[in-house]
């Protein structure tokens, strides 16, 4: 557990490396919210859309395609985002609902949660991992242009305003176009290969930059409510429920260590480019991926140490 405790921080620490410099960087005002604005538009429809095209290309489909275990990731996630709205309908002021849902259900598998799988189970987790976050990638961004689209303060929630919202998402597209190049195994220039990397690289770094710039003790505060609850349901509630589901549908081993990894994992830093690119409170979604990141790490042992003692993994 030692060693988990280790590569959990090795995994989560250069996020808030990331998260104080762009604190730094905005309170020495060497970036302002010009800047955040303009560089959250470049990582939402330039930089991620590569960077996903590339990770799913990257997928081992033919090592890692379990369709039972697929199937229930999917399904998971799908019925959690509707448990969870259901639950923010009830208790969650109508303003912050889309960001609390977003928060609460979207997690960070490309980066924490396939990092920690490969690192628990080699090359079974990176192949386990890669594929069920390649695939995951699609309803995340589907179902976050859905909520978002709802609840955007300036409208526009009817049927062919959310499907027009989805079908013109750039991550929406960045993994729909990748998934003829990676069933037909269509290879690219190597140059273009590295040349994307090179761009898509710098999505994480630029967006939690502008997530550290936007954060904020008064809005830390104004939010705290709904920025704690859905930090909860992230880091505790979504991944108890669905790990105990799986195990009862039999899953054991390698992939319940997996899926328990990837429910547990914390809110990803592309709600916050969602969330200021439909006009939501980005703030909130930055302080629920602070504290989610940040909760993660001990959520994540905790659950791993109760899994292994249990047997389960």
């Amino acid at each position: 557990m030692l060693a988990l405790l280790l590569q959990t921080f090795s995994v989560t620490a250069p996020v808030f490396v990331m998260l104080l410099l762009g604190m730094a960087l905005k309170r020495l005002r060497a970036i302002d919210d010009a800047f955040m604005n303009t560089a959250s538009k470049l990582v939402f429809n330039a930089t991620m859309p590569t960077l996903l095209f590339l990770s799913i290309l990257k997928a081992d489909l033919e090592t890692a395609l379990q369709p039972a275990l697929l199937a229930y990731f999917l399904l998971a996630n799908v019925a959690g985002f509707f448990l969870i709205w259901a639950w923010a309908c009830w208790r969650v002021p109508v303003q912050e609902r889309a960001v609390y849902v977003q928060g609460a259900f979207r997690g960070n598998n490309g980066v924490v949660g396939l990092a920690l799988a490969t690192s628990l189970y080699g090359d079974l987790g990176l192949s386990l991992g890669g594929l069920l976050a390649g695939a995951v990638i699609l309803v995340y961004n589907g179902l976050s242009a859905i909520i978002l689209a709802i609840y955007n303060p300036s409208g526009g929630a009817s049927v062919r305003a959310i499907a027009l919202s989805i079908a013109r998402n750039p991550l929406v597209i960045g993994v729909v176009s990748a998934i003829p190049f990676a069933y037909w195994k269509i290879q690219l220039p190597a140059w273009v290969l590295t040349s994307g990397m090179y761009f898509g690289e710098m999505s994480l770094p630029l967006a939690l930059i502008c997530i550290g710039g936007s954060l904020s003790l008064s809005a830390l505060r104004e939010g705290r409510g709904p920025a704690i609850g859905s930090s909860l349901m992230k880091m505790v509630w979504f991944p108890a429920v669905f790990t105990l589901i799986a195990w009862l549908l039999g899953f054991r081993g390698p992939e319940l260590g997996v899926l328990f990894l990837y429910f547990a994992s914390p809110t990803a830093a592309a709600s916050y480019v969602m969330a200021r690119a439909a006009n939501a409170n980005y703030q909130l979604a930055a302080a629920i991926i602070v504290l989610t990141t940040l909760g993660g790490a001990l959520t994540i042992n905790l659950g791993m140490l109760l899994l292994l003692s249990l047997g389960w993994i």
